[in-house]
């Protein structure tokens, strides 16, 4: 009989989850952020005591509400740790801050490499001829719910974090991008005025295609010049980890991204 009701109770407590999806979310916050977790991101994102305690709460709620909802693989024997979950999903939760918006819903699986990872695409080639090529790679973002990630290059980019290189900043600036249901450089603005992003990221896209081939070093990395969606991640990483340099050399776009994102990481520096 106590099986009975064991089992009913967790039939029920698992429709209740279903039907209503902010039950769960309630439950999941109301646990406490547990102490070996706050280590983590107090090692791993050295700001963090700078973010303000109303700031820390929401990245705290961001990352219990990210780990409880996605699943995380370790490939080509990588072994997955408590290290890398809260890792990566506290600097995807930057992301998010003072945002009404859900934690990546579209997102379902992290899957996690030692180090950069061969993936195999379809190569269209001018003459209509299509081929198979394998290409080195430390990260990846798919529509279909997931995020590849080289662990090694994404703890490069975590201990350096003003280089402008990070590869989960990467990544999921994708994601987000990819919730418009394109991925073109245009996510979905909810502060932002549409005519005025199109304005200027197109303007700056087209500067740094212009410049891409001169000896001098941009503010962004030129692989943000590859397309619009890449320019967007890309941006994305120099905003969070370069502010003052964005915001000298590129003035207006630091002003759409900082409203786009609602933080401002000159405060973090």
């Amino acid at each position: 009989m106590f099986l009975f009701y064991l089992l009913l109770a967790t039939v029920s407590g698992i429709a209740i989850s279903a039907l209503y999806p902010g039950w769960r979310d309630k439950r999941i916050l109301e646990k406490p952020f547990p102490a070996r977790w706050q280590a983590i991101v107090d090692r791993r994102i050295p700001f963090y005591p700078r973010l303000g305690s109303d700031t820390q709460i929401q990245l705290q709620n961001r990352i219990k509400l990210f780990v409880a909802k996605k699943k995380f693989f370790g490939c080509g024997g990588q072994e997955m740790t408590e290290e890398i979950r809260i890792t990566i999903a506290a600097e995807a939760c930057l992301l998010l801050l003072n945002r009404n918006i859900e934690v990546y819903p579209d997102l379902h699986y992290i899957l996690v490499y030692p180090s950069a990872f061969v993936a195999e695409d379809l190569q269209y080639n001018p003459d209509g001829t299509v081929r198979r090529v394998k290409t080195g790679l430390l990260g990846q973002s798919w529509r279909t719910g997931k995020v590849v990630l080289s662990w090694k290059d994404a703890d490069s980019g975590i201990k350096n974090f003003h280089d402008g290189h990070n590869v989960i900043l990467h990544e999921f600036a994708h994601q987000l991008d990819g919730e418009s249901g394109y991925s073109n450089g245009a996510p979905v603005l909810r502060n932002n005025s549409y005519q005025t992003w199109a304005k200027v990221f197109s303007h700056e896209f087209a500067t740094l295609n212009k410049t891409k081939d001169r000896p001098f070093k941009a503010a962004m990395n030129y692989y943000g010049a590859t397309s619009p969606a890449e320019f967007f991640a890309v941006a994305t990483e120099t905003f969070f980890e370069k502010p003052e340099q964005m915001h000298r050399k590129h003035p207006e776009l630091f002003m759409e991204l900082k409203t786009y994102y609602c933080v401002d990481p000159r405060q973090w520096q």
